[in-house]
């Protein structure tokens, strides 16, 4: 493993010909949820079999939550308290509805350390994704700006913004996206993941759905998936 900066953003660079990040294949980046730690998904390149030269990159969240105990980071600041109390009042659709406050700064940020590490990789296929915040934010990016990607990897995110669910937004028609979601999520419900898995489909997008059951978590049922997807979506690629 290989930590380096990229437009001022740290990332972990594993896999590809060195288990660093070298050689000339595929870059899969994946972006943590909140309040976890900037190594948090790491691990998860090892157990999906994605094709052999595969390279992955783990970005961290820049914002650093002082109250944390332990290091704890986030894309934007999120009121947990109330998000919970709009879930379970059923007021969940107007929570999400709103552009949260950081999001628009951290997508140009994200958006520039891409550029980066396509440049300075020499990366020509690139899959973007994340886990929760991370999936959101990965969405986002994917229906605001017009960067090239060839595919989204969407773990347990849901609609955002105005745009979240909405008819409005970049079309990305026959982007391959791989969502996974657990039926018994508390943190983000199921039903604003189904939402979000045909709002993405009305753009064009060829959505591979993974429902499991569990909760906001990524499942064996999606380690597997997402193995598999990304042999079907990265077939034929010069490894």
């Amino acid at each position: 493993m290989k930590r380096s900066e990229f437009a001022g953003i740290g990332v972990r660079l594993v896999g590809g010909t060195d288990g660093a990040g070298g050689g000339g294949g595929p870059l899969v980046v994946l972006m943590h949820g909140f309040g976890a730690r900037g190594d948090d998904l790491v691990s998860l390149w090892r157990a999906v079999e994605a094709p052999r030269g595969t390279r992955w990159a783990f970005p961290e969240a820049p914002l650093v939550l002082q109250a944390a105990p332990v290091e704890a980071r986030a894309w934007w600041p999120v009121d947990i308290e109330e998000m919970m109390a709009a879930s379970e009042r059923g007021g969940f659709d107007d929570f999400v509805r709103r552009v949260p406050a950081g999001l628009e700064h951290t997508r140009d940020r994200v958006v520039e350390c891409l550029g980066e590490l396509r440049a300075k990789l020499g990366v020509t296929r690139l899959v973007l994704g994340g886990f929760s915040q991370g999936a959101i934010l990965t969405c986002d990016i994917a229906l605001r700006t017009d960067l090239d990607l060839g595919g989204l990897v969407v773990l347990s995110g849901t609609p955002v913004g105005a745009g979240g669910a909405g008819t409005n937004g970049t079309a990305r028609t026959g982007l391959p996206v791989f969502q996974s979601h657990g039926t018994s999520d508390l943190l983000l419900p199921f039903a604003q993941a189904e939402k979000l898995r045909e709002s993405l489909a009305k753009r064009g997008m060829n959505v591979t759905w993974v429902p499991f059951r569990g909760g906001h978590e990524v499942s064996d049922v999606v380690l597997s998936g997402l193995g598999a997807w990304l042999r079907t979506t990265l077939e034929g690629h010069d490894l």
